[in-house]
């Protein structure tokens, strides 16, 4: 019994590495490798049955009937599950975003481009899931785009890392898109801006460790883990608000948060176009040739991926949870 029980873990944390590896880029989200697994459901009732009301147990911890109550009900919330596929994505955010944050130092008109080719992709992905056909869709697209574009040009050149506050409410928007196929976490700080900051903080997070064992001074260690932990306190947060909003208006207004979410990839295209103009002095053929290549292997990439779920459809009842019996106009 153990045994099936260990494994089934290892399952569903090999599902979150997955998930998480998917997450790191914009344009290819963690959500489609739910549903591509078997368990997009599963997660999206997790998150909907997150109850803060459970810490009530915590008084109580010191009783062994508090202790039997708390554990009953993570069981009952599937906090097992949750923390199994948690603990999948973030090692694998921890690795990736290595990765991703050396290609940008490196190689950023390449790495742009490649991002260019993978929201464009995911847009047109989406897009067979669009109708503009009410004045509230065609509201919700416009909407959508120019947010997007006034976004991406307000932290165009911000140098990225922001404050506590804006990390904060970043989290709590990148942790949302876990109940959305076609738009990933990653996607949402790249829009923000903050992309590469982030994507640097775990691995400097991992360096400043190592000194502190060795030298015993933490200073250097709260200061980077201070932005890290805001950032998850704002994911946290995020799981019991916005995760829940945008639950709801995919329940209800079905038609028109799919019409908002593609314009705002549409109008996100503007981050990756500014990286590459602000490159544009230092561009060679070679160069040219490398971005081209990058940005057809991002584009490539997420046509793969929608080709191989082509069987899946987004919003079904198979991989929603049941929607109200009330009709609602969108």
């Amino acid at each position: 019994m153990a045994e099936s029980s260990l494994r089934e873990w290892l399952i569903v944390y090999l599902k979150g590495l997955c998930m998480g590896a998917a997450d790191s880029v914009p344009g290819v989200s963690g959500g489609t490798i739910a549903l591509i697994t078997g368990i997009y459901e599963r997660l999206i009732d997790a998150i909907a049955g997150l109850d803060p009301r459970v810490l009530e147990h915590l008084p109580r911890l010191h009783t062994e009937d508090g202790r039997a109550a708390f554990v009953h009900d993570l069981i009952e919330m599937d906090v097992p599950f949750l923390v199994a596929l948690g603990g999948g994505m973030v090692t694998a955010l921890a690795v990736m975003s290595g990765i991703m944050h050396a290609a940008m130092d490196q190689f950023p008109t390449p790495t742009a481009a490649f991002f260019f080719g993978l929201i464009a992709a995911a847009a047109v992905v989406l897009f067979r899931y669009v109708s503009v056909d009410s004045p509230g869709r065609i509201a919700a697209g416009l909407i959508g785009f120019g947010l997007a574009v006034y976004v991406a040009g307000f932290t165009e050149g911000s140098g990225g890392s922001g404050s506590l506050v804006i990390l904060f409410g970043s989290g709590a928007l990148a942790i949302s898109a876990m109940v959305l196929p076609g738009v990933s976490g990653a996607f949402i700080l790249y829009m923000l801006g903050l992309y590469e900051y982030m994507s640097g903080l775990p691995g400097e997070f991992i360096s400043e460790l190592s000194s502190f064992v060795g030298s015993g001074d933490p200073s250097a260690l709260i200061a980077v883990g201070t932005p890290i932990a805001v950032f998850i306190g704002g994911a946290l947060v995020g799981l019991f608000t916005i995760a829940h909003a945008v639950n709801y208006a995919l329940e209800h207004y079905h038609e028109a948060t799919l019409t908002f979410l593609v314009s705002l990839m549409v109008g996100s295209l503007r981050a990756p176009i500014s990286d590459i103009a602000a490159n544009a002095g230092d561009l060679s053929p070679a160069l040219i040739g490398a971005s081209v290549v990058t940005g057809i292997g991002g584009a490539f990439l997420v046509i793969a991926l929608d080709q191989f779920t082509e069987d899946i459809e987004f919003g079904t009842d198979e991989q929603r949870p049941p929607r109200t019996e009330t009709p609602v106009n969108d």
